[in-house]
């Protein structure tokens, strides 16, 4: 989810600059073209950035952040312990 005090045009400038480069991480990898998959993967990995996708979180409701953290390591480790116990 994109920080949603972006600039709605900011915000779709963005979304187009990701896509872009998505499409040319698709060709570099095609091409067998490294270093332009490389630069591709940098652009996205920037612009998720931009969108607020990726980095600090950009919420402010005082709750921990609990990304990038196995779940297990978390409060909600007995909820998916549960819920991965297969089907009822």
């Amino acid at each position: 989810m994109s920080d949603p005090a972006l600039d709605p045009e900011i915000r779709q400038q963005l979304v187009d600059r990701l896509m872009d480069a998505r499409r040319r991480i698709a060709a570099a990898k095609k091409a067998g073209d490294g270093e332009a998959e490389r630069r591709a993967r940098a652009t996205v990995d920037e612009t998720k950035r931009s969108l607020g996708e990726r980095g600090p979180v950009w919420w402010t409701d005082g709750a921990p952040d609990f990304n990038r953290r196995l779940v297990t390591n978390t409060p909600y480790a007995d909820w998916y312990a549960a819920s991965s116990q297969g089907p009822a």
